[in-house]
């Protein structure tokens, strides 16, 4: 798939089959996370995969409502930050690598016919605490974003919107 057809056309999709993500896609997957540029090449990552029904499914209930789609995704990928590798002037730079490496992700999945969702766990520190106790995590490992994947049930149909009115040109 062509670069600017994945970005122009992936959508968040909440609804898979019953069909496991090989491993040589999800190698493909994590390598794209790390393809992706960081802070002074800090790399300040680490990723989590869980493939577990039940994880999933506690998981989902530590991140609220809108991760309840984990219950019945094959398979989620959490973005941790590693404040440990996280550049020294500019410690907070690990949100931004996070969330590049989450949109490689989904990126390179949307490219393979793998469906995901973005699910939001930093900055809502209940959600952060509770990935940290349920999964057993460093103090050093920040829970960023969980991604879920899967192939698509059915796919989404909302489309993208481009809107000039937000561009500006060389002063506001």
């Amino acid at each position: 798939m062509d670069t600017l057809d994945a970005i122009f056309t992936r959508r968040s999709v909440r609804s898979f089959e019953d069909r496991a993500v090989s491993d040589e896609a999800l190698e493909i997957i994590l390598r794209a996370a790390q393809a992706g540029p960081s802070c002074a090449n800090t790399r300040d990552w680490q990723f989590l995969v869980v493939r577990d029904r039940e994880i999933l499914s506690r998981m989902a209930d530590a991140n609220g409502r809108p991760a309840q789609v984990l219950k019945q995704a094959p398979l989620a990928i959490l973005i941790l930050g590693d404040l440990d590798r996280a550049f020294p002037r500019a410690r907070e730079y690990w949100v931004v690598d996070g969330a590049i490496a989450g949109q490689n992700m989904v990126l390179a999945a949307k490219a393979l016919s793998i469906g995901s969702v973005w699910l939001g766990t930093w900055p809502q520190m209940e959600r952060v605490e509770a990935q940290q106790a349920l999964l057993g995590l460093p103090e050093n490992l920040v829970p960023h974003s969980i991604l879920a994947f899967g192939y698509p049930a059915e796919e989404p149909q909302m489309k993208t919107v481009f809107e000039p009115e937000k561009v500006h040109y060389e002063k506001w």
